[in-house]
């Protein structure tokens, strides 16, 4: 009864009005932009690695991406990627890469409007994000006030870091892929499928300790943590991911063809060619907001903090996490799975999550051992930083929510850090479909708020690349306050 109530509100949550919202926003800003993430990328990437002299903020530009980064790089490049593949097809990692490429656009436009409209609190640190952009930028731009819209966005973003995509969802897949790896006895089991067994208890106390050590310092301890952690991982992920596929490079053009046909419905076997399209475009896009959170709302309170005195710079370094995650990442994951030969073994045997990608590495390339010994460090560390960085975004959602009340952020740091342990004792299905729920409703407001504010973020890149020309910036030495875009 639950499952099937969750589902309802899924499909009615995840339907028509929030694919074209998600899509659309990305294409306006695209156009708006003049294609911007496309022309810029070469010097958004030269950005990522060369910070500030002199600029205010928190953390290092690096540092706030890799918070960032740590958030989006979990298990939705592992186990999300795959539920999409076998729920919707290949053709979902179509709809995936082309929500990336337009999500591209609206992760830069969230970055920017987070430096425009980050505060400074009494303590010296640095607040921003879609609730102060939705507050501040729209009654500066129309006299409207849209107070109650961020108080919306911070009360999902409370919800789903918690009980979402911040906890549940990557514990459970920690612990799925450690279960597989270990090959433990049941010792009880929670409801009708649920099997606990001693790894499944080993991981909730481990990982719940590891992560309580962590986020009990605060953002620069985030920071410091997944600078570290997230490169290292993401290289030595994608390293082994190319391996596998420059070995099967006979099956690459087969399985494009398949992911092309397929996202248009082609080879549709039950609902018909459009049933296939419309679970292609969902799953896809759907599992692309999960991995990336272009949209979704989430980084930019990551870039609020970073050190740096222009918007559109920290917008140009924010937009690198979604072309790491998604067109890097993902797709890595994606076609090992479909030139491995694991999306077939997967329909023909039943499985599903982790299960399937670990499929793809040990028939790829590794064998079953050290197959599912990859996926499980991948999933351990990328889960591991995602915690990290939602319990960041969480906590300024919650301190927004409560008009900066450090009692109630510190008791919902608590609630965190319980959802964390309780995470792996639940099922995989109901897991993924909260944490799709609380995306949609977060990335609702957020969405709204962009649009709205398309025009800020335009007169900032052109006022930003303008100095650029004349010499009145220099790549690195702003020369201008910060501040000094906001119209």
């Amino acid at each position: 009864m639950v499952t099937q109530f969750l589902d309802a509100v899924d499909s009615f949550v995840w339907g028509v009005p929030l694919l074209v919202l998600i899509m659309g926003t990305g294409l306006l800003l695209t156009i708006r932009l003049k294609g911007m993430q496309f022309v810029k990328l070469g010097r958004a990437l030269k950005y990522m690695v060369r910070n500030e002299d002199g600029a205010s903020g928190e953390v290092t530009s690096f540092g706030a991406l890799c918070t960032a980064l740590s958030a989006t790089i979990g298990t939705g490049n592992i186990v999300g990627v795959a539920t999409a593949v076998i729920v919707g097809g290949p053709g979902a990692l179509f709809w995936m890469f082309i929500a990336a490429c337009v999500g591209l656009a609206t992760k830069f436009t969230e970055g920017v409007l987070a430096v425009i409209y980050r505060q400074v609190n009494p303590e010296g640190g640095y607040l921003g994000g879609p609730f102060y952009y939705i507050e501040k930028g729209i009654k500066e731009r129309y006299g409207w006030n849209a107070r109650w819209l961020g108080k919306l966005f911070a009360l999902f973003g409370c919800i789903a870091g918690a009980f979402g995509i911040g906890t549940i969802t990557q514990i459970n897949g920690i612990a799925s892929a450690a279960e597989t790896f270990f090959h433990t006895n049941t010792l009880f089991t929670i409801g009708a499928d649920k099997e606990i067994t001693a790894v499944t208890i080993a991981v909730a106390i481990i990982v719940t300790f590891f992560a309580a050590l962590v986020i009990i310092g605060g953002i620069k301890r985030i920071a410091t943590v997944t600078t570290v952690i997230v490169p290292f991982m993401a290289i030595a992920y994608v390293l082994v991911s190319l391996i596998i596929i420059f070995t099967n490079l006979d099956e690459i053009p087969s399985a494009i063809a398949d992911i092309v046909t397929m996202a248009f419905g082609a080879k549709a076997v039950a609902g018909g060619a459009f049933g296939a399209f419309y679970l292609a475009i969902t799953k896809g896009v759907a599992r692309g907001v999960f991995s990336n959170e272009a949209g979704l709302g989430s980084a930019p309170i990551a870039a609020a903090a970073a050190q740096t005195n222009e918007p559109v710079r920290q917008g140009l370094v924010s937009m690198t996490g979604t072309f790491i995650d998604t067109i890097c990442v993902c797709m890595m994951t994606g076609l090992v799975i479909m030139v491995s030969g694991a999306y077939d073994y997967a329909l023909e045997v039943g499985h599903e999550g982790a299960q399937v990608t670990i499929d793809a590495f040990s028939m790829g390339l590794l064998g079953d051992t050290a197959g599912a010994f990859v996926v499980m460090c991948a999933l351990a560390f990328f889960a591991f930083t995602t915690i990290l960085g939602w319990d960041y975004y969480a906590e300024r959602c919650c301190e927004y929510l409560f008009n900066g009340s450090k009692t109630a952020v510190q008791v919902y740091r608590w609630l965190y850090i319980f959802a964390v342990f309780i995470g792996p004792f639940l099922t995989l299905s109901q897991v993924w479909t909260v944490a799709d729920i609380f995306n949609a409703l977060m990335a609702a407001p957020n969405l709204i708020g962009l649009v709205l504010l398309n025009g800020v973020a335009a007169r900032a890149v052109k006022d930003y690349f303008d100095r650029l020309e004349t010499g009145e910036y220099k790549d690195g030495y702003p020369k201008l306050p910060l501040g000094c875009h906001k119209r």
